[in-house]
């Protein structure tokens, strides 16, 4: 993957977004009990079309944000998908993509895909066996489905990401699910923490007292592999890692390589492996990733959201660039201020690289700047 002329370190989150994730279509063949999307069987019809996901791109690129991925529903239900990928990649974005395991995730699709410069694919297992993962999908087969996509993956050479959420259904398949994923050659190991939205409002969250088992295990695990651990929806992993850090838990917490060494294939540059993974555990404090902070969603119409998980729109790409959607609506603006925090996370000392997950405040408290329910750290009182 070529390099893009703006760092990590480099971009300023008030202007310039890190990753912006565009929901392609909400057509799947699956029904996943956790799916924010609550995808459907067809696709609709007022979806971008592909002239109009071209010119998102086009946009992204200009915003300097340097990474896309093209997410759903299933971003295979889009004949069109090669097609956006090659136009992405013609203008200087790093591409990804998350299909699902569907009869359509082939190995000739995925050919065609890293035929058109794709630079990474990530597929989501959330259990450690066929019978707890196609439970959760509710589609029997998709575990060996799954399994057989990531063989594929390899023959082709296209560098694997996976993505596992965590709920208290699966708690206890932590550690199980770790010797998986660590079987598996992956370069990316992206767990989501469940935010109750969508179809997830009928599963239970990790309560926070999890949470922390959870973060003490993914530090084990991201001290020993040879890939990036990324949580999503649980900043708080951060204020985890820094404290380790502190304490001197551990010469590198958060992913990467192990002792200085690059996983062959990589699509991501070992430069901007650095980069991301020291910006997930320890950051510069103004560096954290969170809701419309260094992130921002498109959905399927081209409304745009601080986050996929975060159900207030600002706006859409239809009536106004995406540059000002995101560095000019109230809303993404106030959600870049550690200011408005409020309760712990407004006292927090980790609040500009943490900040607690902005979509789960709003999903239990109707606050999006209420503290994080799932973090458990009682801040020093000022």
């Amino acid at each position: 993957m070529g390099a893009h002329p703006l760092s990590f370190a480099s971009l300023d989150f008030a202007t310039t977004p890190f990753l912006v994730i565009w929901e392609v279509t909400r057509a799947c063949g699956l029904a996943c009990q956790h799916c924010r999307a609550e995808a459907m069987d067809t696709r609709d019809p007022l979806e971008l079309t592909t002239e109009e996901g071209k010119e998102l791109l086009g946009q992204i690129h200009e915003l300097g944000t340097p990474v896309c991925v093209l997410s759903g529903g299933d971003p295979l239900e889009r004949s069109d998908l090669a097609e956006l990928v090659r136009h992405g990649k013609s203008v200087g974005l790093r591409m990804a993509t998350i299909p699902a395991a569907t009869p359509r995730l082939t190995r000739e699709r995925l050919v065609e895909l890293v035929a058109a410069g794709l630079d990474q694919v990530a597929f989501s297992l959330d259990g450690s066996t066929a019978e707890r993962h196609d439970g959760f999908r509710q589609v029997p087969g998709t575990f060996d489905r799954t399994i057989e996509a990531v063989g594929f993956a390899h023959e082709i050479g296209i560098p694997l990401q996976i993505n596992t959420t965590f709920a208290a259904h699966n708690y206890d398949d932590v550690d199980r699910m770790t010797e998986l994923v660590e079987s598996l050659r992956v370069v990316f190991w992206e767990i989501f923490s469940l935010v109750p939205v969508g179809r997830g409002t009928v599963l239970r969250p990790m309560s926070a007292v999890e949470h922390e088992a959870l973060f003490a295990k993914l530090y084990a695990t991201s001290m020993r592999a040879g890939f990036i651990v990324k949580v999503t929806e649980a900043p708080h992993y951060r204020r985890y890692v820094l404290a380790q850090r502190d304490r001197g838990g551990g010469s590198r917490p958060g992913g990467g390589h192990p002792a200085g060494g690059e996983r062959s294939g990589s699509a991501i540059p070992a430069q901007l492996s650095r980069e991301l993974s020291t910006h997930e555990s320890f950051g510069a404090r103004a560096k954290g990733i969170n809701s419309g902070k260094g992130f921002c969603f498109v959905s399927h119409l081209g409304e745009v959201f601080p986050s996929g998980f975060f159900p207030v729109p600002v706006g859409s790409i239809r009536e106004r660039p995406l540059a000002e959607l995101y560095r000019d609506t109230d809303l993404m603006r106030a959600l870049r201020d550690p200011s408005r925090l409020a309760g712990r996370c407004g006292r927090c000392e980790y609040a500009d690289v943490c900040g607690g997950s902005r979509a789960r405040a709003y999903a239990v408290h109707g606050d999006w700047f209420a503290e994080d329910p799932a973090c458990l750290y009682e801040p020093p009182r000022r």
